[in-house]
């Protein structure tokens, strides 16, 4: 029995179909790619399922895609006998694509026509680049195993609304009827279709049919028209770069060809092929830790698993392709992926394939892997802090913006940093902040700067547990210039050492600015770091930071009590005239604390009393209340 719905299209999807149908995208032909790909998938979902249920299969187990074409009636057809899909997932997943991130894709438009044309599939919306060329489609579906009389049927015009029927004696899986529009009249000419998959979908392993030829006439017969055979599976030396960069965008999204292709069979105890592409730039979810769609798994040619999350380490999740292995069983299921020797020994060979390929361009390409660093350097420090077993490694590819590289690039090896390092300096310095501008400008780095000593700036997030992990390269400590107590004969400055004013001279002073701030401050001593400001702020040596308390409760977590240190600077003018005795010394204290507080990217518990404070010191309002000695 026929049952008719009408529904309208989500606005973000309506606002999606605007711009397809306003021909945003110079290369339409991608649509046959975007089809043709999702026929695949559907035909990889029904393969693996129909290993435990040979039922799904239906008596058909010749999986495969055929592309028709009437140019008469000016129509393309895409049909598959894969998965198919139910009323309900048509619904979800034709009628809506909240999940497919329609918004980023919006956002991430560029008006480059080239690179917008690929952000299609890259964002899960190739189904609709349909209307770049069609201004109807017929979706028809049925689901493996369901009944004959369940299948449905979706059509639309793309005109803010569309149709759901139920349709009687569906075949198993989905075909899609494009009615062309009628300038694109090219896309039902057999030989424009036939190289468009040529281009963009030969690798596909499942035979793609299309109608023979003679001449320009079709024929009542069908013929395979893609090679079909896996890219991996074949020798390097008869795989051109061009078909590697094919298979990578097809693979990727990406329009441009990746950094470095790593092509590895294997061979022995343990049998398995890997083809893995470093991309050179970074996708658009690069920072989603929860989105993995890196390296595919096969099985013997059968895919197996997307998102292969055993495969392939967090830090290295944008790395793309496949995996394919001939021990592994079939019915291979998550749990198995979590304790298997065999996908352990992929994986650890995978990484030091992939950190060995690096260090190749890294020495061999600097440019190259500088590029390669702006792009991916953060993500590349999270392995620092996950990946143990690989971390040597990981410290000499990492790289670092430090006081010696004006232009804040982060392109400052750790080795570099040590060629440099003086002979009595005995550590590696370095300090963090929420930006490089703030650790640039701190006020922990004068007496570095005064004795020309080299200090990392570090104002990625992730470098906060980076230095928690990574405590010595080549033996020598990380120490951050912003906790503990400061060794100057370590540096080298004698000379601050011998003029350092006694701290016993400055006890009244200290003892007050302790009674003034003690629900504020863990102590207040003399400072030996700083030689241009009047105070500042710094840890003890194993206590958090400020940097890392701040981020943790921007993160909505609970960070420990953390009480900093104010160190004062003796021999400024604004120290060596303040009297402890003074009416208004409490404001001045308050003050130098909250200002040493913002130097170091610190937000004040009361700014308001901040700002008033600093107002009626700067309008002289308050000469006797907080009166300062003249030196």
């Amino acid at each position: 029995m026929t049952h008719t719905e009408t529904h309208e299209f989500q606005s973000e999807v309506n606002q999606l179909l605007n711009l397809v149908i306003h021909s945003l995208y110079s290369h339409k032909e991608i649509f046959l790619r975007e089809l043709i790909s999702n026929a695949s998938d559907a035909c990889d979902r029904l393969r693996f399922l129909s290993l435990t249920d040979d039922s799904l299969l239906e008596g058909d187990g010749d999986l495969s895609i055929t592309v028709d074409y009437d140019d008469k009636k000016n129509t393309v057809t895409v049909r598959d006998n894969g998965i198919g899909m139910t009323r309900d997932e048509v619904l979800e997943n034709i009628g809506t694509i909240a999940r497919s991130g329609t918004k980023e894709f919006v956002q991430s438009l560029t008006g480059d026509q080239s690179k917008d044309s690929n952000l299609i599939g890259q964002f899960g919306v190739g189904f609709y680049s349909v209307f770049m060329v069609g201004d109807h489609v017929t979706l028809t579906s049925r689901k493996a195993g369901a009944g004959p009389d369940e299948g449905v049927r979706w059509e639309s015009d793309g005109n803010g609304k569309f149709t759901l029927d139920t349709v009687d004696n569906a075949p198993r899986g989905t075909e899609i009827i494009i009615q062309l529009k009628k300038d694109e009249k090219e896309y039902s000419d057999g030989h424009r279709l036939r190289s468009i998959i040529n281009k963009y979908s030969d690798h596909i392993s499942l035979p793609i049919l299309m109608p023979e030829l003679d001449g320009d006439k079709k024929k009542q017969s069908f013929e395979t028209v893609n090679k079909g055979s896996a890219l991996w599976a074949r020798k390097k030396s008869d795989i051109t770069q061009g078909e590697y960069n094919a298979f990578y965008k097809n693979l990727s999204y990406d329009s441009d060809p990746p950094l470095a292709t790593i092509h590895n069979r294997v061979e022995g105890n343990l049998e398995y092929i890997s083809l893995l592409f470093i991309p050179a730039r970074a996708p658009f979810d690069l920072w989603n830790r929860e989105q993995r769609h890196g390296v595919k798994l096969y099985v013997r040619r059968v895919f197996i698993a997307d998102d292969a999350e055993h495969l392939i380490p967090n830090y290295l999740r944008f790395v793309r392709g496949v995996v394919d292995s001939a021990d592994l069983p079939l019915n291979v299921s998550r749990e198995f992926l979590q304790h298997n020797k065999a996908i352990d020994k992929i994986r650890s060979a995978s990484v030091k394939k992939i950190l060995g390929e690096l260090k190749r361009i890294a020495k061999n390409e600097p440019g190259n892997y500088q590029k390669f660093w702006n792009e991916f350097g953060q993500v590349m420090k999270e392995g620092l802090v996950e990946d143990h077993e690989n971390q040597t490694t990981l410290a000499q590819l990492a790289r670092f913006a430090t006081t010696k590289n004006e232009d804040g690039e982060q392109s400052v090896s750790l080795e570099q940093y040590v060629e440099r390092m003086g002979q009595k300096q005995k550590a590696i310095y370095y300090v963090t902040a929420d930006s490089y501008r703030a650790a640039k400008d701190s006020p922990h780095l004068e007496i570095f700067r005064k004795n020309d000593i080299e200090v990392l700036l570090l104002s990625d997030p992730v470098d906060e547990w980076m230095v928690n992990s990574v405590t010595e390269y080549e033996g020598k400590p990380l120490k951050s210039v912003a906790k503990g107590e400061l060794d100057l004969e370590e540096i080298g400055d004698e000379a601050s050492k011998e003029e350092a004013k006694p701290e016993q001279e400055m006890k009244p002073l200290l003892e007050k600015f302790r009674s003034v701030l003690s629900d504020q401050v863990k102590d207040v001593r003399v400072s030996r770091r700083l030689t241009d400001s009047p105070a500042c702020l710094v840890a003890d040596e194993h206590e958090l930071g400020g940097n890392l308390e701040r981020i943790l409760k921007a993160m909505g977590q609970d960070a420990p009590m953390y009480k900093p240190i104010l160190e004062l600077n003796p021999d400024h003018d604004i120290i060596k005239g303040l009297d402890p005795e003074a009416e208004g010394f409490d404001d001045w204290a308050k003050v130098l604390f909250d200002q040493a507080a913002l130097s170091e990217g610190a937000q004040l518990r009361e700014p308001a009393a901040y700002v008033k404070r600093v107002n009626a010191l700067l309008s002289g309002k308050q000469p006797e209340r907080s009166r300062i000695i003249t030196p």
